[in-house]
């Protein structure tokens, strides 16, 4: 099990472990947290926690490979710019790690079922309603499809083969030329079994633009 670390009386993650999490190179990473650390300083009154490792290079020699120290505040502010799906993994990640950290400090005590999707719920709910925010009032392709009378099947065939979209590692995807008009959103949908395994689910949802969209492609008038 992998302990979030302790920082000032705050669960931190590293810098290291975001870059590893989100595929991204850590040099690259840590150039776009400096930039990103006067508007914090400014706001917040103090600067992101610089730490350093030493790392062995041969011949004796030690060089210090400087990192930082986030709190889960933090991560969520230098995420505000990662793409959809790093910023996913991210907080996903500390829901995993803050689920982990409670349960250690409840080993002497078994939870019923009820009370474990409880935790659960409370567990996600911040980050959750944060990743989708953007998504809030988007409709789901169950809800979209209902409006031109057909169900979530027809209405994803339909669109598949008008080029609309297209299935990719058991999702529906907007069509790459489509990408940037603001037709559709991502949505995360995490629950819980009773025995406290997380599933998580990323489906696309569709805006009121992307309704009018597709009023138009199908033939019915828009509203």
């Amino acid at each position: 099990m992998t302990n979030i670390p302790i920082f000032n009386n705050q669960q931190t993650m590293t810098s290291l472990e975001i870059a590893e999490l989100t595929g991204k190179q850590h040099k690259d990473l840590m150039k776009a947290i400096r930039k990103m650390e006067p508007a914090w300083e400014k706001v917040h009154g103090r600067k992101f926690a610089l730490m350093f490792r030493e790392v062995r290079i041969g011949n004796g020699a030690v060089r210090c490979d400087p990192y930082y120290e986030l709190t889960k505040t933090e991560c969520l502010y230098i995420a505000t710019k990662f793409n959809d799906e790093a910023r996913a993994r991210l907080v996903l990640r500390w829901e995993e790690l803050e689920l982990e950290e409670r349960k250690r400090h409840q080993q002497l005590y078994l939870p019923e079922p009820h009370e474990i999707l409880a935790l659960a719920d409370e567990i996600i709910g911040e980050g959750l309603r944060e990743l989708n925010a953007d998504a809030e009032d988007s409709l789901t392709a169950t809800q979209v499809a209902k409006t031109f009378n057909m169900t979530v099947f027809d209405f994803n065939a339909v669109l598949a083969e008008m080029g609309i979209q297209y299935r990719s590692r058991g999702h529906w995807n907007i069509a790459d030329e489509l990408a940037d008009r603001n037709l559709v959103r991502q949505r995360t949908h995490v629950s819980y079994s009773l025995k406290g395994e997380k599933k998580v689910k990323v489906y696309m949802t569709w805006t009121l633009d992307g309704l009018r969209y597709l009023n138009a492609k199908l033939g019915y008038p828009n509203f």
